[in-house]
């Protein structure tokens, strides 16, 4: 789960064994959940019970090197933590601490249950050990499930990038933390992984590997750092997949975040993210990492942090490649090891791959409003440049932007006119840039209906040395306005009004970029620009 080494384990002595073998027992009788049948899931850290409409976690009294529950005491602030950090997120989850008491008789049994978290003055008896309780959730609404099932959709992907940044933004710099030293330690910590598995991961890949997320590293050393002095180093996360994340009356809700260890939690927030892009985009869903990756960055001028992103995808892959060969020694029967070892080669291949990116390029789809330039954008972005595609720029949300509004907020006319255009488009080239510059691929949409403003997006792109296409969408005048009617809860002002006085406007015959017939279906559509950037 964690990544890091599992080599050197050992239990505690016995009578921290005998005790918490007791408390399994109790913990597994019907009756101490009032008749309710029980199942246990066991974990290398944890044991978890699952009653009714509960679930108890007994952190096992163990000690790995990236982890210390080798006392009461240690337990008592690993549960305290727990609660603490989880509560930012999954608040309904979290219901609290129950202690375990041994009676006058010697027997043991739940204490109550302390929702503000463990206090051992407050427990009446002799104190054992500490229990997380939480609500139980279906888990069938695991975000892993649901995507393994085809039912990740565009709308929980947007309140998922909604939930990490929201996460970030309340999460407890660490300044003590991070930075290009941290992310030193992983490199070392993956090639030491590697190095168990040398059937798995030969020593002449595993060097190759280590030696260029090294020189990765060497050229985004300066921006890490920064980016610990400036606060980009949280308390994050920590374990940010698709398995800790559960929707909770449709909303996704991120649950079981690290607390054991702040090396492993206090984390840049990229680094955090790029756990979840790396997870969509190796379950062949880089509709939904690009999608998170836009919806993440729509509000943050931060775009030169994706000048590390490659190598925060790359170290991600690298961590669950070690794990799932950890992880075939547990399995019950040699498919399942196979399988983890095919997991274990596909993530190390991909870990390779991240480090070796398309280079950036930048496209324009152009248009009336209408003609579907937001929908091609973000179904073309994902194959634009390198994982997970491009960030896609809009007008019509750098507009809203300019005017410190949100996105679905009615601007008047005047917004629309003279000088706030230029300053519109100028602020769309230049975030198009910042990510290019990082290393990213941009999709720039808009009307430009004037020659200048196309001119000016390939000259962006040539300033910087880098290809660029651009694209216009055409439509009939009717499937234009009844598109622009039919929105709801978009940035977009058009209105058919609106359509008619574009069209006046809009490049008659002949013009640099092929033109597109956008009336069809978005996936043709989509699919025949492909082929037109693809063509060159």
């Amino acid at each position: 789960m964690t990544g890091l080494s599992s080599h050197g384990t050992h239990d505690r002595d016995p009578d921290d064994r005998d005790v918490q073998a007791e408390i399994a027992q109790l913990m597994m009788d019907p009756a101490t959940h009032g008749g309710q049948s029980v199942s246990r899931i066991d974990t290398h850290a944890s044991m978890v019970f699952l009653a009714g409409d509960r679930a108890f976690k007994l952190k096992r009294a163990v000690t790995y090197p990236y982890l210390d529950f080798a006392t009461l005491a240690k337990r008592q602030e690993a549960v305290a933590t727990e609660l603490r950090l989880n509560r930012r997120t999954a608040p309904e989850l979290y219901m609290g601490a129950r202690p375990v008491i041994r009676g006058t008789g010697g027997t043991f049994m739940l204490g109550a249950l302390q929702p503000d978290g463990p206090d051992p003055d407050a427990v009446a008896g002799v104190l054992v050990d500490w229990l997380v309780e939480l609500a139980r959730f279906d888990e069938a609404g695991l975000l892993d499930r649901v995507a393994d099932a085809g039912a990740l959709d565009a709308e929980t992907v947007d309140r998922l990038a909604d939930a990490v940044a929201d996460l970030h933004a309340c999460a407890e710099p660490a300044l003590e933390q991070g930075g290009a030293d941290a992310l030193a330690l992983v490199i070392d910590e993956n090639a030491e992984q590697f190095a168990q598995a040398p059937d798995l991961f030969p020593s002449e890949a595993v060097e190759q590997l280590t030696g260029r997320t090294r020189a990765a590293l060497s050229t985004v050393r300066d921006l890490m750092d920064r980016r610990g002095r400036d606060g980009c180093v949280r308390r994050c996360h920590g374990d940010l997949h698709l398995g800790n994340v559960v929707l909770i009356d449709g909303r996704p809700t991120l649950f079981d975040a690290i607390e054991f260890n702040r090396q492993i939690a206090e984390i840049d927030t990229l680094f955090d993210l790029a756990f979840l892009v790396m997870d969509l985009d190796r379950r062949g869903l880089g509709w939904a990492a690009n999608r998170l990756l836009n919806r993440y960055y729509r509000g943050r001028d931060d775009l030169d942090a994706l000048a590390a992103l490659p190598l925060c995808l790359s170290l991600r892959a690298g961590i669950r490649a070690h794990v799932a060969a950890s992880a075939r020694a547990t399995q019950p029967d040699a498919d399942a090891r196979a399988a983890k070892e095919r997991e274990a080669r596909t993530l190390f291949d991909a870990a390779q791959n991240y480090l070796a990116p398309a280079p950036a390029r930048l496209i324009a789809v152009g248009g009336v409003s209408g003609s579907g330039k937001t929908t091609v954008a973000r179904r073309i972005a994902p194959e634009i440049g390198r994982a997970p595609g491009a960030l896609v720029v809009r007008s019509d949300v750098e507009r809203k932007r300019l005017f410190g509004v949100a996105e679905t907020e009615h601007l008047p006319e005047r917004a629309y006119q003279g000088k706030v255009n230029a300053q519109v488009y100028q602020a769309m080239f230049d975030r198009a840039a910042a990510a290019l510059k990082a290393g990213q691929s941009a999709v720039v949409e808009a009307t430009f209906l004037d020659r200048s403003s196309r001119a000016a997006a390939r000259k962006t792109a040539e300033a910087l040395g880098l290809a660029f296409q651009g694209v216009w969408l055409s439509a009939p005048e009717d499937t234009l306005k009844a598109r622009v009617d039919a929105r709801t809860g978009d940035a977009s002002d058009a209105t058919s009004r609106v359509v008619e006085g574009q069209l006046t406007r809009a490049p008659k015959g002949e013009i640099a970029w092929p033109r597109v017939d956008a009336a069809g279906t978005p996936e043709a559509v989509g699919a025949r620009v492909l082929e037109l950037l693809a063509a060159g």
